[in-house]
Order: structure tokens, then C-alpha cells, then sequence
């Protein structure tokens, strides 16, 4: 994770720590627990779901664990962001009961007076305000972000149709949203637009409708299935554009599901990102909840054997500098630099160069003529 980080940031990418909080193991098919695995340590609150194994979310020794280990984490490693998968109790098994029913009787027996289904909900947004609270006090510059299922409800928005979250995950997302306990919301948006039972437009369009402390929204994009015949490049280029086409409602970006159809260049799309998509490098967008402060501009820009030098303008944290070349009346940026790159080599042309900090934040640029 170290490595990750160090030539991620020389690049200018971001890392977020990805985490599934109550899932301790994806298959009992292959390998062995052992201690000090919480299915060793505390069997009593492990139980096995299907092939997997799943941690009660409604314990206090699984609360603590989920956060501590991300808390462990969020302090040891320089990560840019926490990232809480869509999986909160886990996807339903027909016919089946999620067996917490010792950890729900011990709740109602100290008194408590929810519905097991509010209480499994309340399990879930303690463990996320828990978690908003946790960062902004350890690392008040890392992002918090989670990526639930791409709807709500079904009927929420009318007409959309697919599986209920609220109510089978317990997952009340639109809540985290609203409550500004999160810095982004990632909604799985996994369905081609022509599905208009889970219209990509219409369920985008409401995120950012009901988003009303105007957090960021990054849909979640599926390239993975890209095949050529049910999925086409041209799906994907339809879904960025209307992604693009909401960005006054907070709609600020996409998030690629997977990496491997990028790495494969799966039906050109790699080549389709960098030529038309993504042919520019861009800073992230600001997040004005967390710090609206810009850093000060680089000092002492000179120009010396083809190359920009510049200085930091003080010791607060600079993320990257950004290098501007002016083509009549537009600043067009060519480069993103890593913070420990204090020059550029360029062209004859008027430039300006500014600095950037963990959030995005940019200074005013400082101007200087190449001839």
C-alpha cells in the first residue's frame, strides 16, 4: 500500500482505501482461518452466508473492529480517501434469514425498542457517522466516500424497478447523503441506459435531486461487460455524457468498474479514454465543506536552459502543481506535476504555473513569458 501510494501521488492519482466492512470472507471453498481472523477469535459473531462468512453487524466487538481497522489504516497510510463498498448486510439468500437473532434479543433485552429492521438500518449508519466523525478528526483532508447500490427504492424515482437496499442491506444511503456524512456518493450504476426500468439518466438525475447538501456524486460505470454486442463503447460514451450534462447538480465525475477491461483496452476503450473522453490531465474537484483555502501561489519562477523553475510559496502541503499555456484568450493546462517536481520543461509560449493542495483547492496562477 505504501509503494501504491508513493508512485500513485508522483502521478497525480488519488488512493482510496477500499473497504467491505462486515464481510470476513469470500469463500469457505478454499483456505483455512487462523487466529488472529475473527472467526477464530470471536466465532459467536461470524456467521456463514452462503459460501461466505459474515460478521454481525448489530455486535459492538464487530462495530469496533470495522473501525478500528480502518482507523489503523487511515493513520499509518497517506491515503487520499476511505471507500465503503455496496455490500452492508449482505445480499439476500431466498429463503433464507440473516441469523442475528441473539444480538437483536440482547438489544431489545437492555431495553431497546426498534423494529429489527430499523435496528439493523441504525447498525449501519452508526458505523458510517462513526467512521465521518473518526477521519475528519484524524485526517481532516481524506475524503469519505461509498459506492451503494445504483437504487434506493423501487418507485424511487416512479417507474424504476430492481432490488431494494433499504431493505434487504439495510443500507439507507440516501440518509449518509443528506446527513453530509460523506464527501462523495458512488451510486452503482450498472445498467445500460436503455434498461428504462433502471434508467441511468433518471436514477442519476435523482441522486443529484435528493443530494441536498450538495456532496459529490460520481456514478458508478460498468465496462466490464463491455462486449461489443450487448455493451458497446457507444454505451458508456452516452452514460459520461449525461454524467457531464448534470455537473451543475454536483455530478463531477465517473468511477470505472474494473480496471482489467481498461488494462485489456477491452473494444478500444483505453484508446477512447485518452483520445476523446480524457484527452487533458485535470485536478480533482473541490470540496468547499472541507477547506475552500487555497495555498499560496509558487515564488520565484524563472526560465534557464529550457526549463520553468519555481519555489513553494510557504510549507503548507502542496498535492501537485499545475502548468497553464495560453492559446489566445484560454488557459489550457498541459501538466500536472507531483509536489517534489519544482520545474517543467516547455516550449516558447506564456505560461503559469499553480499550486494545489490535498483537496483540490488551486492558487492563483503566476504568469511568465518563454521566447
Amino acid at each position: 500500500l505504501e509503494f501504491a501510494i508513493e508512485e500513485c501521488h508522483k502521478r497525480n492519482i488519488e488512493v482510496h482505501a477500499w473497504f467491505n466492512p462486515y464481510r470476513a470472507k469470500t469463500t469457505t471453498k478454499s483456505g483455512s482461518n487462523v487466529s488472529p481472523h475473527i472467526a477464530i477469535t470471536n466465532p459467536e459473531v461470524v456467521y456463514r452466508w452462503g459460501n461466505q462468512l459474515w460478521m454481525d453487524p448489530g455486535a459492538k466487538i464487530v462495530q469496533d473492529r470495522a473501525y478500528n481497522v480502518i482507523i489503523d489504516v487511515l493513520t499509518r497510510y497517506d491515503v487520499d480517501g476511505i471507500h465503503l463498498d455496496d455490500y452492508f448486510y449482505p445480499y439476500p439468500i431466498s429463503g433464507q434469514s440473516f441469523p442475528d437473532e441473539k444480538t437483536y434479543s440482547a438489544y431489545k433485552n437492555s431495553g431497546g425498542k426498534l423494529s429489527v429492521e430499523d435496528w439493523r438500518r441504525e447498525n449501519v449508519n452508526q458505523m458510517v457517522w462513526r467512521l465521518s466523525e473518526g477521519i475528519k478528526k484524524i485526517k481532516a483532508h481524506v475524503k469519505f466516500g461509498i459506492s451503494p447500490f445504483g437504487i434506493y427504492r423501487p418507485g424511487q424515482p416512479a417507474g424504476i424497478v430492481g432490488l431494494d437496499p433499504y431493505s434487504v442491506l439495510y443500507a439507507d444511503s440516501k440518509k449518509w447523503l443528506q446527513e453530509g456524512w460523506i464527501d462523495y456518493l458512488a451510486p452503482q450504476l450498472y445498467w445500460r441506459t436503455d434498461q428504462t426500468q433502471q434508467s441511468y439518466e433518471t436514477l442519476l438525475k435523482w441522486w443529484t435531486e435528493v443530494n441536498t447538501k450538495q456532496r459529490h456524486i460520481y456514478a458508478g460505470n460498468n465496462i466490464g461487460q463491455l462486449d461489443g454486442k450487448v455493451w458497446k463503447n457507444s454505451e458508456i460514451e452516452k452514460q459520461i455524457v449525461i454524467s457531464r450534462n448534470l455537473a451543475e447538480n454536483f455530478s463531477l465525475g465517473n468511477i470505472f468498474f474494473s480496471m482489467k477491461s481498461l488494462a485489456e483496452n477491452r473494444q478500444g476503450i483505453g484508446d477512447q479514454f485518452k483520445q476523446v473522453y480524457y484527452p487533458r490531465p485535470s485536478i480533482v474537484p473541490t470540496m468547499l465543506w472541507r477547506n475552500q483555502t487555497p495555498p499560496p501561489p509558487p515564488q520565484n519562477i524563472t526560465f534557464q536552459d529550457g526549463k520553468l523553475n519555481w519555489q513553494r510559496g510557504d510549507n503548507r502541503s502542496v498535492r501537485s502543481w499545475t502548468l497553464y499555456r495560453q492559446t489566445g484568450d484560454t488557459w489550457i493546462i498541459q501538466r500536472i506535476l507531483s509536489a517534489g517536481t519544482t520545474f517543467a520543461t516547455v516550449q516558447p509560449g506564456i505560461y503559469a504555473v499553480c499550486a494545489v493542495d490535498r483537496v483540490g483547492n488551486e492558487s492563483l496562477g503566476v504568469t511568465i513569458t518563454v521566447s
